[in-house]
């Protein structure tokens, strides 16, 4: 069974993001990247898969600019067998990396997708969803437990309410959840062994995909500063603000 796993390069979870200064997006210039936290757990339950025996290989994707490879090679030195990288220079919206991942999928051939929930840039939660819609296939989404047997994922999704198990037939979409696992640590070996495992490059035009934005940002501004308390002398004093100035949430 071969899995392919999307993942996305961001701005590195430890590192404050900073608005541009003509708002036009987020500083990305000299700010450290790295995988997407969710990607990580996606690749990480696909090499317990491989190592499980269920998965015989595991594919890496990422779609962005030539430095994505890097992501890539985080990818190899986790585990993956292989890596394809669609290349463009196109800021890519969710909708245009839903096709290009489809696309991606209707050449490999893969009997399970497994990706991240959301990127930890934007926020969006869509790119799963999408892609299963693209390729008509049963989407699991935000999984914290997933068992591939007899053809079919029993996955465990965290919902409002607790816990969901549901069942879907292969091939299928499953996007992760943060209690699906904990990633293991990249040692130095693997990652020299990394550099030597296959990377293929593509464009989007290769895979026939369009992938111009469909929608415009018109600007990017960072959240209002909160604002200092203040003190009061006494109860009927905060009663009394508590009731005329405070902000209903």
């Amino acid at each position: 069974m071969k899995v392919l796993v999307p993942v996305k390069r961001v701005v590195d979870y430890n590192v404050k993001v900073r608005v541009k200064a003509d708002q036009t997006g987020v500083e990305t210039a000299n700010v450290k990247m790295s995988m997407n936290p969710f990607d990580e757990i996606a690749v990480e339950e696909a090499m317990r898969l491989k190592e499980a025996g269920v998965a015989t290989e595991v594919v890496v994707v990422s779609c962005g600019v030539a430095a994505c490879q890097e992501t890539l090679r985080t990818g190899l030195a986790i585990g993956a067998d292989r890596a394809i990288l669609v290349e463009t220079d196109v800021d890519l919206q969710p909708l245009a990396v839903a096709k290009l991942l489809a696309a991606v999928a209707r050449k490999e051939g893969p009997s399970l997708m497994i990706l991240g929930k959301q990127a930890i840039d934007d926020d969006s939660n869509q790119t799963g969803q999408m892609v299963a819609a693209l390729l008509g296939w049963p989407q699991a989404t935000f999984a914290s437990k997933v068992v591939i047997a007899d053809g079919k994922a029993t996955v465990t999704r965290e919902v409002d309410g607790g816990l969901e198990t549901v069942r879907i037939n292969l091939p299928a979409v499953v996007t992760t959840d943060l209690r699906l696992n904990e990633p293991r640590y990249v040692t130095l070996p693997n990652i020299m062994k990394a550099k030597k495992k296959p990377l293929e490059n593509v464009k989007p035009a290769d895979l026939g995909v369009d992938v111009a934005p469909r929608l415009k940002t018109l600007k990017v501004t960072e959240p209002p500063k909160r604002s200092a308390g203040i003190k009061v002398p006494d109860v009927a004093t905060l009663v009394a603000k508590l009731k005329n100035e405070a902000k209903v949430i």
